[in-house]
């Protein structure tokens, strides 16, 4: 079942988001173990009004519990959804900025992940169509997202669900496709 994250799911998404957000994990943990990260993740899942809330996020939940999540929002709003996480990370790294991964004019998909032991049972195919219908309801005609370009198979899966390359971007040291699927 998809249904709308609470704010009490954050011990079980936490880790998921992790998965998606690979190196930037290690970023915003400042350690090469990507889940040093998960209390940092933890914390901003729990508030509202921040790129990685609860508020932003669907979560695919089975027998198993949650095994899947996919989170995204307003590109427009991403300056203002990012400032509580640049605050926090302001305080050990006055200078640090990654850039923009997205727009005004898209809804963006900032991480869907599943649970490893869940994987190859479309799970994820289903968290995005969830995703896109959402952002379809709000009234968007636009759903993006950027993929590394050292993840071919993740582009062709998305791909696969309509979505294709109109750019790159250069985001926190590294290089990505920007690709849209118009709803």
């Amino acid at each position: 079942m998809i249904r709308p994250a609470k704010p009490e799911d954050a011990e079980a998404v936490a880790p998921l988001m992790i998965l998606a957000l690979g190196h930037i994990a290690g970023i915003f943990a400042k350690s090469e173990n990507h889940e040093d990260a998960i209390p940092f993740v933890e914390i901003f899942f729990r508030h509202d009004k921040n790129q990685y809330s609860y508020e932003n996020t669907l979560v695919y939940e089975n027998e198993f519990g949650i095994v899947g999540a996919v989170t995204g929002y307003d590109g427009k709003l991403l300056h203002e959804l990012r400032q509580p996480i640049l605050d926090e990370l302001h305080k050990s790294d006055p200078d640090f900025y990654p850039g923009d991964e997205t727009e005004a004019g898209e809804y963006y998909l900032d991480c869907v992940n599943v649970d490893t032991s869940q994987q190859g049972k479309g799970l994820g195919k289903k968290l995005i169509a969830a995703f896109c219908d959402h952002a379809e309801k709000l009234g968007f005609q636009r759903v993006g997202l950027i993929v590394d370009i050292e993840n071919p198979s993740a582009k062709k899966l998305y791909e696969k669900l309509g979505f294709w390359d109109v750019g790159k971007k250069d985001f926190m040291g590294h290089q990505y496709f920007h690709m849209v699927k118009e709803l």
